[in-house]
């Protein structure tokens, strides 16, 4: 046994078999321990040695094979995912394994078979193992995908045709072919045209060996059943091949029918053909055409539900007597979301209304007419012989509710609470509130038994790339934190430094003069805030490391960034009472941070703040005094394509506060906004919000940046910040409107989903400047920085949440800035601005929902204009809801 062991070790496949075919059953088995060491020992070798795993595995494969008298054991052995690389010959194995009882082998063939096609079992060992033993062939993914590949494999001697011809299992394969659960690994196998597969089985049918109605039904069944994105393009066009014949297609209506409602609009394109022929041929009745165009008008592409509008109209052109069951059918479009569709339908049923004797059918139509659009509601009503619609109640808008805040949760009352919460957010970067909750316990434990919370965090700091030494037996952390690093700590880098300096890891002298100097490359105006939170880390982590703080001072009261006044106080008399040294950074975020809107509550935390006798008390009290922060002169200003926005320099944060927070104040510029920053990082904008929760222009401000790429460039994620900045505090300015402006413009959707809320809620608040956005936008869009069809489908979100008057009003100062260029582009060019079209239908539908009247500028030029296009449709649609006579 020590010579098969031996064979194996040296890689002799052959030899190793020749052994073991001397061998017992039993000898066999007893080597199956020293087998499966081997192969653990080759499984955990150096990915650099590659040749020991391509020696060994071939000749374990083989080894391990021959020597499970299990069927089961055999197959998972064979097919072990550390072998698939370096698989033995499949003729070898199949020798090793011949001397097994037919049966065995047939058991081997079904597992191996049943496993994954992922698994990559060669599909020559699966079929030889069926040949010999001769069982049926297991018609699973894994083999069929095999076959499919073993007949692509040689096209030099053979066609495709030939090759199918001869396999003795063709017709149990081809329908195996139709149950594959996944045809994305063989799919462009299949390719296209005269040579490929659906060509080739098409001529078996005609040949007749493959029966012509069974793979026509597979077809059919297939494309019921859907699948992967790639499926149709495969049996689609494997059943235009079969060439149905008029009678094979009416055999199949109930399918058709069906593809129509559920399929992909490939598939469904294809069943509105045949449906359409056969009705044309008098081949469905008016029940089945009824049933058919409802499961068609049901669709959102407006060519299938077009072509099905064109359809009905000529079947009634010839039947009159079937509009009963065909014009309800046609009412359903009354409900689409786009009103040339409702008006096609209209007019279908305006045409043929006189015809409907039934009163049920009648009555159906009348209730779906309740759907149309107001304009079209009074014709429909005229065609009906309806009375006119009672007149609307008042329109009331219909506004999300006001986000409420909430109050964070006080620390963590134990170190092992603090330490689950910290493991938690260093694994997912949790929100504000769970990051601030997590800071503040660290100072509080810290202060109280430095060496429990060691204790306590233990399990989290065990996972930490800062508690294990390099190669060299180095952290090298100074030059990760340490001043010279380059970049600024985000939350998830600042809470790993406090972390490390609380172990020791840290010098103080490094956290000093990281405290002091930023990196040396850092000029990016735009991202100040990065600074400031690197900075409240950094003295953190110092004072940890060196004179432990009881609380800090700087923790919110609410989840947006908010601290408030007394709570403030408070803190500060604690500090007093204890004698500790109040930090520098510390101090200055939570005089940023405290609540100074409330008049009553701010005067009253000043006194109490100025008789607490210290400086910080006195400080806080002159701020609180001093009314609330006033907003920084802004002014938009262009660059490129861009409209961006400049801010003067904001005197408050002056020579009192620390260097990294006077950045905060000062003059903001085009040039600061463009520069490239490597250090940006999209997950900070939440702290950047928190940092200055009353004077969001001046997060806003540098953000108008950011969401301008999210617009113009490939720039995903940036607008989930907005929702939160609209949640903020303090005046909603021109930064912020802006920064909305280009959010309902981003290219990625759900980057538009973020700023409709961050617009809903603005409204809500009452804080929306529906002209000044309106405004912006349409001087984006006519600087090509935001694009129609994405601000159209933006507006269509919002306003489908009720808020049809806000957003009127928008679009209201947006479009003349649009149909002016329209206007002055000439009739000759009615595509001046494309996706106009779709933003007037959105502005046509709040208008009317919202019962808006007056005069829109030069409206009338754009609604006079000849033709039918969506934009000339829409422009009267919208004149007509305004109350305007459109000039003829």
């Amino acid at each position: 046994m020590s010579a098969v062991l031996e064979a194996v070790r040296t890689g002799r496949t052959g030899e190793a078999a020749l052994l073991l075919r001397r061998l017992s059953d039993a000898e066999r088995r007893a080597l199956l321990p020293e087998l499966k060491r081997l192969r653990k020992e080759v499984r955990e070798l150096p990915w650099d040695r590659r040749d020991g795993r391509e020696r060994m595995y071939p000749a374990l494969q083989v080894a391990g094979a021959m020597c499970h008298s299990g069927a089961a054991a055999a197959a998972t052995w064979i097919a072990g995912a550390d072998m698939r690389w370096w698989q033995a010959p499949v003729e070898t194995l199949l020798r090793a394994l011949a001397d097994r009882d037919a049966g065995w082998q047939a058991d081997v063939a079904r597992r191996l078979a049943a496993r994954p096609d992922s698994a990559d079992v060669p599909f020559a060992l699966m079929a030889g193992l069926v040949r010999r033993s001769g069982c049926e062939v297991p018609v699973t993914d894994a083999y069929v995908a095999g076959w499919i590949r073993d007949v692509c494999r040689d096209w030099a001697h053979m066609t495709l045709v030939e090759r199918l011809r001869a396999d003795p299992d063709l017709a149990v394969l081809v329908n195996g072919l139709f149950e594959l659960a996944d045809l994305s690994g063989v799919r462009w196998l299949f390719g296209d045209g005269p040579g490929s597969w659906q060509s080739a089985i098409a001529e078996l049918t005609r040949t007749g060996e493959l029966d012509r109605r069974a793979v026509a039904d597979a077809c059919v069944a297939r494309l019921l059943r859907g699948g992967g994105p790639s499926d149709h393009r495969v049996f689609l066009p494997m059943l235009l091949r079969l060439a149905l014949t008029r009678e094979e297609e009416r055999e199949r209506v109930a399918d058709w029918t069906a593809l129509a409602r559920d399929a992909v609009s490939p598939v469904a394109a294809h069943a509105q053909a045949v449906l359409s022929a056969l009705a044309l041929d008098g081949g469905l009745t008016a029940r089945q055409l009824a049933e058919a165009s409802e499961a068609l008008l049901f669709r959102t592409e407006k060519k299938l539900v077009r072509a099905q509008l064109v359809l009905l109209g000529k079947v009634l052109a010839g039947e009159p007597a079937a509009a009963a069951q065909l014009l309800p059918a046609a009412a359903q479009v009354f409900g689409h979301e786009d009103t040339q569709m409702q008006e096609r339908a209209l007019k279908l049923v305006e045409r043929h209304a006189k015809r409907l004797d039934d009163p049920a059918a009648r009555s159906g139509i009348a209730d779906a007419a309740e759907r149309l659009s107001p304009g079209l509601r009074i014709r429909a009503a005229g065609a009906l012989g309806l009375a006119p619609a009672p007149v609307a109640e008042v329109y009331e808008e219909a506004l999300p509710p006001v986000p409420e805040p909430f109050r964070l949760a006080p620390a963590p009352q134990s170190a092992v609470e603090l330490a689950e919460e910290i493991g938690v957010l260093l694994a997912s970067e949790g929100d504000v509130a769970a990051f601030e909750r997590a800071l503040d316990g660290l100072a509080r434990h810290a202060y109280r038994d430095r060496d429990a919370l060691r204790a306590a965090l233990e399990p989290v700091a065990a996972t930490r790339w800062w508690l294990r030494p390099d190669a060299d037996g180095e952290r090298h952390l100074e030059d990760r934190f340490g001043p010279g690093r380059r970049g600024l700590l985000d939350a998830a880098g600042g809470l790993e430094l406090v972390l490390a300096a609380l172990y020791g890891l840290v010098s103080p002298a490094t956290l000093l003069a990281g405290l002091h100097r930023g990196p040396a490359d850092h000029d990016c105006a735009r991202h100040a805030f990065s600074r400031v939170l690197d900075v409240r880390f950094r003295e953190l982590a110092h004072r940890i490391r060196t004179d432990p703080q009881p609380l800090l001072l700087a923790t919110p009261s609410w989840n947006t960034g908010l601290l408030e006044p007394d709570e403030l106080v408070d803190r500060l008399d604690g500090y007093r009472r204890l004698g500790a040294r109040v930090g520098e950074v510390d101090f200055a975020q939570a005089l940023l941070r405290v609540r100074r809107g409330d008049r009553a509550a701010a005067l009253a935390a000043a006194r109490r703040a100025a008789g607490l006798g210290t400086p910080e008390g006195d400080r806080l009290a002159r701020l609180l005094s001093a009314g609330t922060p006033a907003l920084p002169g802004v002014h938009p200003r262009t660059s490129g394509p861009r409209v961006l926005v400049e801010s003067a320099e904001v005197p408050e944060l002056g020579t009192d506060f620390p260097e990294a927070f006077r950045r905060l104040g000062r003059p903001f510029t085009v040039s600061d906004a463009v520069r490239y920053c490597y250090h940006w990082v999209q997950e900070s904008h939440r702290h950047w919000l928190a940092t200055l929760p009353e004077q969001r222009e001046l997060v806003a401000v540098r953000l108008v940046q950011d969401f301008a790429e999210a617009a113009m460039d490939d720039l995903r994620g940036v607008a989930a910040a907005l929702p939160l900045l609209a949640e903020s505090g303090g005046t909603a300015g021109e930064s912020t409107h802006l920064c909305v402006a280009y959010g309902l413009g981003a290219r990625h959707a759900e980057d538009r989903l973020a700023a409709v809320d961050a617009l809903l809620v603005l409204a809500a608040r009452g804080q929306l400047d529906a002209e000044r956005l309106g405004a912006d936008l349409g001087r984006l869009v006519r600087r090509g920085a935001v694009k129609p069809l994405r601000l159209a489908e933006s507006a269509r979100t919002a306003a489908a949440t009720g808020a049809n008057a806000t957003i009127w009003e928008m679009l209201r100062h947006a479009l003349p800035v649009l149909l002016a260029d329209l206007a002055t582009a000439g009739a000759a060019t009615p595509g001046a601005v494309r996706g106009l079209g779709e933003l007037l239908s959105v502005a046509a539908e709040c208008a009317e929902r919202s019962g808006a009247r007056g005069a829109l500028p030069h409206l009338s030029q754009a609604a006079a204009r000849r033709g039918t296009s969506r934009l000339v449709v829409q422009a009267r649609r919208l004149s007509d809801a305004l109350g305007m006579a459109a000039a003829a």
